[in-house]
Order: structure tokens, then sequence, then C-alpha cells
């Protein structure tokens, strides 16, 4: 009974990371709008400031626990720096590339649960960790093979590194109730982290109701409530699981892109897409193989 009501559980937490990167797929083509009105470390701080101001509010004393703090302040870390190393990647790689790169952190995260956490993965999730990233690499249309490897990409490379441990930490740290405060120092570090960047990447601006919005859109949804769900998500289902569902969201963004006219799909794209979704449901599938096995194997009372 115990063992059905924990597979129903990470069922529940898998479906909720799937509608989160539904929304982290839209976010794609609000940010790139945005950033036409602002310098990227403006429109971090601006969006995750307003994300935390928002959850401290429904916190409250919670975001002062010592044990908070300390654990927000790590996971901030890692997140601000897969924000700021892509960002700053971007400007001597390109989209495709940035995109596939960033991706990596589907193959790491269980490099990074076995390495810290002696967490050894199923076979049917390291199948589709490998299916995910063979269909990352088609979707992104990434060339990956020439002309080596740039400093972007490297930087991209580590950013996909810093996200890596913030998943495989996430599952480390997320409570099973109560994570606005967790969160809510997450997107305090990140949005003071970005604001100190601000001598260094500059400070352009226009206070357009397009800029606000997005601002608004990313920080209250994108940023406080996304982040609250994953965290929420990840005290119930694997780290390996969700980074595997993570690869989703390049193919939402992808399918919101071409819904709106900024771009076209060819048949690579497609395929690449097709595998992330296999890769997603090998994982999904084996995983309710696997528990209705050891259910049959348990000893009946």
């Amino acid at each position: 009974m115990q063992a059905t009501e924990e597979h129903q559980a990470r069922l529940r937490a898998d479906g909720a990371l799937v509608l989160l990167t539904v929304l982290w797929g839209t976010t794609f083509v609000v940010v790139k709008d945005a950033l036409s009105y602002g310098d990227p470390f403006v429109f971090l701080t601006l969006r995750f400031g307003v994300g935390a101001f928002v959850l401290s509010g429904v916190a409250g004393r919670r975001l002062f626990v010592p044990a908070t703090l300390r654990r927000g302040t790590v996971l901030g870390l890692f997140l601000f720096g897969g924000f700021a190393l892509q960002t700053v990647g971007l400007t001597d790689t390109t989209p495709a590339r940035s995109a596939f790169f960033t991706g990596l952190y589907v193959l790491l995260v269980p490099v990074v649960m076995l390495a810290l956490f002696r967490r050894v993965p199923r076979v049917s999730s390291l199948a589709g960790v490998v299916l995910s990233a063979v269909g990352l690499y088609l979707l992104t249309g990434a060339a990956v093979g020439q002309a080596g490897l740039s400093r972007g990409d490297l930087l991209t490379l580590a950013c996909a590194v810093a996200y890596a441990f913030h998943i495989g930490f996430t599952e480390r740290y997320a409570p099973k109730e109560g994570v606005q405060a967790l969160v809510a120092v997450q997107l305090w570090v990140v949005a003071l982290l970005s604001a100190l960047c601000l001598p260094f990447a500059g400070s352009r601006v226009e206070w357009t109701p397009s800029f606000l919005g997005a601002v608004a859109f990313c920080g209250v949804f994108a940023s406080a409530g996304a982040l609250s769900v994953q965290t929420w998500a990840q005290a119930r289902t694997s780290a390996v699981r969700a980074a595997i569902i993570y690869s989703l969201e390049p193919l939402f963004a992808g399918a919101f892109s071409v819904a709106l006219g900024y771009e076209k799909l060819g048949a690579r794209e497609w395929v690449g897409g097709a595998l992330i979704v296999l890769g997603v449901l090998v994982a999904e599938l084996g995983s309710a193989l696997w528990e209705r096995w050891r259910a049959r194997e348990a000893p009946q009372e």
C-alpha cells in the first residue's frame, strides 16, 4: 500500500513538472521581447526581485529559519550561476549551441547524484536520459562538432553544471511542505547577485509596458510560482526523473515559437522532439513497471 501511494505521489509530481516545462517554454518568447528593452542583468534583478518580494510575504518568519537560509543560499548560488553563465556565454556562441550545451544537465544530473549522494539511477531513467540528450541535440540543431569549443560554449557548459547541481541539491533540500521560504531565499540571492553585476554588465532599460509586463509575468509565475512547484515536486520524485522532464522545455519553447510565427521546425527538429518525449515515456513507464514488479515480489500479509 505504501509503495502504491509513493508511486502515485511521484506521478503527481512528474505531472506538475511537465506543466512547469510548458510554462517555462512560454518564457523564451517573453524574455526575448523583454531583452530588447533592457540588459539581461537588469531583467534578472527585477524578475527575481519581484518573485522574492511576493514569496517573502507568503513565507513570513519562516524565511529566517537558519537551515532555510543556509539551504536557500546554496541553491540560489547554483541558480544564479546557471543564469549568469548562460547569459554571458550567449555573447560568444550561437543560440542553438547555447540551448544544447545548457540542456546537457540532463546527462550531468545522474553524475552529480552518484558522486555526491551515492544515488544510482534506474536503468529506465538512464535510457530516458540518453534518448532525451540525443533528442535535444537534434531539436536545437546545434553543430557542436564544428570549430571546436568557443569561450561561450565552455561558459554554457559550466552553466549546465550549475543547473545540474541545483536540480540535485533541490531534491536533497526540498521540504515536503512549506516550500515558499526556501524558494524566496533563492530568489533574493539571484536578485542581489544580479544587481551586483550591473556596474560591469551595464544597466540599459526602457520602462515600456511590454518590459514591465514581462518582469511581472516572469517574476511571479516563471520564478516564484514555478520554483515553488519545482521544489514541491522534487520532494516527491528523483532529480534524474526531473531532469528528463525538464528536457521537454526546449520542445515546448519551439512549439510556442512556431505557433507565434517566429521560426519553423524541420524534420530533424521534429525527430529530436519525438526522442525527448520518448525519453520521458521510457523513464516513466520503466518506473511504473518496476513498481509493479516490486509489488508482486513483496511478501503478502
